[in-house]
């Protein structure tokens, strides 16, 4: 008889909790998903749904003191307390940050909370939260609990790729290096992509495309990822919903000089008043599409800003590759979704051997699939991503190794 194995996993937020229950048996099930929000403030919400049931539960306006009083709330609400889920197998928490200290998922230690810790100032707006989370499900849930890190996959970076051309003792005292992130997502999107190529992971390489209100990319050669386009933080790299990606850094002196902000004011302009939001007023593609195509200027030149760094990303790695490419896979809500922006960033290049059929790349068709023309080269793919189940597969394979 195959044994249940619930697994909890938790993202945890500065104000929210998102959660899902994975239980593993004979197959991989979610069981319940859902979030809570606006914790600390009477305007808290909680949306959850059971998955067996597809029940829908939604409330608002209440008073979520804390983050314990948020998990009390979920263990309430999908009875984690009762039945099957009584019992957790463990607990999975996505972790953000884990600097150079920690490059796998790992059982949470005193010494992996004090990494977190210690990377927190790298990660402040990420780091301490999730420490709290953990704290908190460690009173609550007497199971294993399991660290899974944003910049694991990522940490086999070659030097040239991770250093900055920076007086070399910041990255000696400061750890300030690329780190990378979304690697919970792109280890998920390998997995996939190997099992539809039918190619092992080792002899594969891709140029993954995550595309959504944080947006990122990464190239795998033979299976290792050498390069993403995120640095220290999330900020570094593509335009995202609200972030600006690659920006001259003497613009924060120039703004602290001509207009009075401080560095602190700047960092939250570039992270929350930017990309795509600071060029047109919008951060939804459809409406920025939609508007773009009903002639508003400034959402045309804002698609053609995100469109136009996602390209010049994707002909580097093209060269880091040297041409041998397996295959571009798009994912994410604007990857999985946008046909329009996946037409746009494959357009014209017939010459580097990807050429997508337009028909296969129709808005609307959601789910796994091949939108390459019979004539590419190269296969490129849609392949929804799945960060919380990966947590939990990754969390059972710690717990089960021990």
């Amino acid at each position: 008889m195959v044994r249940s194995r619930p697994v909890l996993v938790l993202n945890t937020g500065s104000s929210s909790i998102k959660y899902a229950l994975y239980n593993f048996g004979k197959t991989v099930a979610c069981v319940f998903q859902g979030i809570v929000e606006g914790i600390g403030t009477p305007k808290s919400s909680v949306r959850h749904r059971n998955l067996q049931v597809e029940k829908d539960v939604k409330l608002q306006d209440l008073l979520i003191e804390d983050h314990k009083a948020g998990l009390k709330k979920l263990v309430e609400l999908s009875n984690l307390g009762e039945g099957p889920s009584a019992k957790l197998y463990a607990v999975g928490h996505r972790c953000v940050h884990g600097g150079t200290a920690i490059k796998e998922p790992a059982l949470i230690t005193d010494e992996v909370k004090s990494a977190i810790e210690r990377f927190s100032s790298l990660a402040p707006l990420h780091n301490p939260p999730t420490l709290q989370g953990i704290t908190v499900a460690q009173e609550l849930f007497h199971c294993p609990q399991v660290a899974v890190f944003d910049t694991a996959f990522h940490t086999t970076l070659p030097p040239q790729a991770y250093m900055y051309a920076l007086p070399y003792k910041l990255y000696e005292e400061l750890g300030i290096r690329r780190y990378g992130f979304h690697g919970t997502s792109y280890l998920f999107l390998l997995t996939r992509a190997s099992e539809l190529l039918k190619k092992p992971k080792e002899e594969l390489n891709i140029i993954f495309f995550h595309l959504g209100a944080g947006a990122s990319m990464a190239v795998v050669k033979q299976g290792i990822c050498i390069d993403t386009t995120m640095g220290v933080t999330p900020l570094e790299g593509l335009v995202m919903a609200t972030r600006c990606g690659d920006v001259d850094p003497a613009v924060v002196e120039i703004l602290e000089t001509e207009t009075g902000m401080k560095t602190a004011d700047v960092s939250r302009m570039m992270n929350k008043e930017s990309g795509l939001y600071g060029l047109c007023g919008d951060k939804d593609m459809r409406t920025i599409i939609q508007a773009a195509k009903d002639g508003s200027k400034r959402h045309g030149l804002a698609l053609q800003v995100f469109v136009h760094r996602i390209r010049k990303y994707l002909g580097a790695y093209l060269v880091e590759l040297g041409g041998e490419v397996d295959a571009l896979v798009f994912s994410a809500g604007i990857g999985e979704a946008s046909g329009y922006i996946r037409g746009m960033v494959c357009e014209g290049l017939e010459r580097f051997g990807i050429q997508i059929d337009e028909q296969e790349n129709k808005d609307g068709k959601i789910g796994v699939k091949e939108i390459q023309s019979k004539s590419s080269k190269i296969k490129v793919l849609v392949i929804p991503t799945d960060e919380e189940l990966s947590i939990a597969q990754q969390t059972v394979e710690v717990v089960d190794s021990q």
